[in-house]
């Protein structure tokens, strides 16, 4: 898909910061740039681990919000679908032509549950989770008026503390109340622990998951004893995924930020206590430096509106001579003792937490040899309702 054919040159820097053919140092910026090889690296590795532990994987979109890389991550990655956190993004991805799609989150206001029971006129599967019995009711009518079927998940708090019923018998009644419901489908669990995806230990993380696992599992069986089988029995990072997939219970896993890694996920160590290897940075702010007033300091074009900062500040890839320290709303300040910088040089940084960076840009630039190849659209950008 080649979103951009209708740019034309007059645009760039207005409406978008690249043109396909552009030299890659021609990019305005700040901008998003994708390293495609890397990206295409990251996918395909992913493919043959989810391949190796025999389980399935359902790319995160809200990590990169846009359709069109979630279709190469379909495509070319094996993903069964796509999750999203807000019914918008998940509307957004069914207009694109996205047939599975999770909102891995609870639907509650009665507008935005009109709308969920909506989206299989679209084409797309629809699935949501629940952790209220009371939800369900809400749910079943909409699905009846609007003659659709909505597929659900019961949620279990496995650790984070935020959605989520305890595993058990809760699980059980609310997946009795969905199958009993006109207009829904149970189809498993959603257990998701995602306050141990950063911890920097292996074994911290592994000790954290194993009692999910253990949650899990007895949810499973005791559904199972009431004949209630789960299709899917999701969750699962990119700091946890080997530890889910590797389970026996997981049978779906729900990574994200492996296709384009930041700072902090490349800070958490695997079990040999190194950091983590089998994904490469693929995204990137491109920034430019605007000032070198100070001998010993640039100013660079990236500061709070072109990422977020709430996971640390972003590294300067592939430098060891600059470092960037501060920031304010436009600008970047990067110390450089040896002035070796000058006022036009680009740079690459790698986000903090790329999440809510992706969110605050309209377009990814596809780069590949120095040639920008791709301009993908930030399809769900903003859409947080």
């Amino acid at each position: 898909m080649n979103a951009i054919t209708k740019v034309t040159d007059l645009e760039v820097g207005y409406n978008v910061p690249a043109l396909v053919g552009m030299d890659e140092a021609d990019i305005q910026t700040p901008c998003l740039v994708v390293d495609l090889d890397a990206f295409e690296k990251n996918v395909t590795t992913m493919r043959d681990l989810c391949r190796k532990m025999g389980v399935r994987h359902r790319v995160h979109g809200k990590m990169h919000k846009s359709a069109d890389v979630a279709l190469w991550q379909i495509e070319h990655g094996d993903a069964v679908g796509v999750c999203c956190q807000k019914v918008s993004e998940a509307e957004s991805f069914a207009r694109a032509g996205i047939k599975d799609i999770l909102v891995s989150n609870q639907v509650r206001d009665p507008a935005k549950i009109d709308r969920l029971a909506r989206m299989p006129k679209l084409g797309a599967r629809t699935i949501v989770c629940v952790d209220d019995i009371a939800n369900v009711a809400d749910l079943s009518a909409a699905a009846v008026r609007h003659g659709t079927t909505i597929e659900c998940l019961v949620e279990i708090d496995c650790g984070a503390g935020r959605c989520g019923v305890q595993a058990g018998q809760p699980v059980v009644d609310i997946a009795k109340a969905i199958d009993a419901a006109d207009g829904l489908v149970f189809s498993g669990i959603q257990a998701y622990q995602g306050a141990m995806q950063h911890m920097q230990s292996y074994e911290d993380r592994k000790q954290k998951i194993d009692i999910a696992v253990d949650m899990v599992r007895e949810s499973v069986d005791m559904l199972k004893a009431e004949g209630l089988d789960c299709d899917i029995v999701g969750g699962g990072g990119t700091g946890s995924y080997y530890f889910e997939g590797n389970s026996g219970v997981f049978n779906e896993l729900q990574c994200g930020s492996y296709a384009f890694m930041d700072a902090d996920y490349q800070r958490i160590h695997d079990e040999d206590g190194k950091p983590i290897s089998e994904f490469d940075n693929s995204l990137f702010i491109l920034t430019s430096v605007m000032s070198h007033a100070k001998a010993d300091k640039a100013i660079c074009d990236a500061g709070l509106k072109a990422q977020s900062v709430d996971s640390g500040l972003p590294k300067i890839f592939g430098r060891d001579d600059v470092e960037y320290v501060k920031c304010s709303d436009e600008h970047g300040v990067i110390m450089d003792p040896d002035g070796n910088l000058k006022v036009n040089d680009k740079l690459k940084l790698v986000p903090g937490h790329c999440d809510p960076t992706c969110n605050v840009h309209d377009w990814y630039v596809g780069v590949r040899n120095g040639k920008v190849e791709k301009l993908w659209p930030v399809t769900a950008r903003g859409l947080a309702y």
